[in-house]
């Protein structure tokens, strides 16, 4: 299954860069380039999305409109999906 969250990233004054998931809590990422940290991002979105389903009872939580996210200056916003296998062999 496909999961696309919204993620706002900025780029820190050592030339490396910072995003954070607007939806999902606590979860921000770092990365030597903004390729590196939205490669970070597509990981640690995919651990934290199976981390949760595997809970007895999953709360997904709702998606915000990429076009609903206001930035400050300097900040860029991307959707950053994954897709998440419920069980091996399995494929959309």
């Amino acid at each position: 299954m496909k999961f696309t969250y919204p993620a706002v990233f900025k780029k820190l004054e050592d030339g490396s860069w910072h995003g954070r998931f607007v939806d999902l809590a606590g979860l921000e990422v770092t990365g030597y380039s903004l390729d590196d940290a939205i490669r970070n991002a597509i990981i640690e979105e995919g651990d934290w999305i199976r981390l949760e389903l595997s809970e007895d009872e999953p709360e997904m939580p709702l998606i915000t409109d990429i076009e609903d996210i206001e930035l400050a200056e300097g900040e860029i916003k991307r959707e950053i999906a994954v897709n998440v296998r419920f069980y091996e062999g399995w494929d959309e």
